[in-house]
């Protein structure tokens, strides 16, 4: 950190520092705050996971495959038939709000991650 200055105006006391070295404290605080969301539990995606959602043609069938689920699983866990998953997966069909909403329910992920 640099240099830090200690000013009175008006009677109130600031403190003085660099913009970068205040960008590296809000930094801190987010990284900390992030840390913290981490540690108490939220889930976290790898690399590999994350450049493949933005490269995939179907972002269920992704999740899909990285929870570990055949299509029978997820299409069951969703309350649907694996021929409208299939259809959905490739985007034969769009699907509906509600079936969509169930199977991110079903990913363990929310809506919006399964559509850009």
């Amino acid at each position: 950190m640099g240099e830090v200055r200690k000013v009175t105006i008006e009677g109130k006391a600031y403190v003085l520092v660099s913009e970068e070295d205040y960008e590296d404290l809000v930094d801190s605080l987010n990284a900390s705050a992030i840390m913290a969301r981490i540690k108490d539990g939220e889930e976290t995606w790898p690399a590999e996971l994350v450049r493949e959602l933005m490269e995939t043609d179907s972002r269920i069938r992704t999740f899909r495959k990285y929870r570990g689920m055949t299509g029978t699983d997820l299409a069951k866990a969703a309350g649907i038939s694996q021929p409208h998953l299939s259809e959905i997966e490739t985007r034969r069909k769009a699907g509906s709000v509600d079936v969509l909403k169930r199977i991110a329910t079903a990913l363990r992920v929310d809506l919006d991650d399964l559509v850009v």
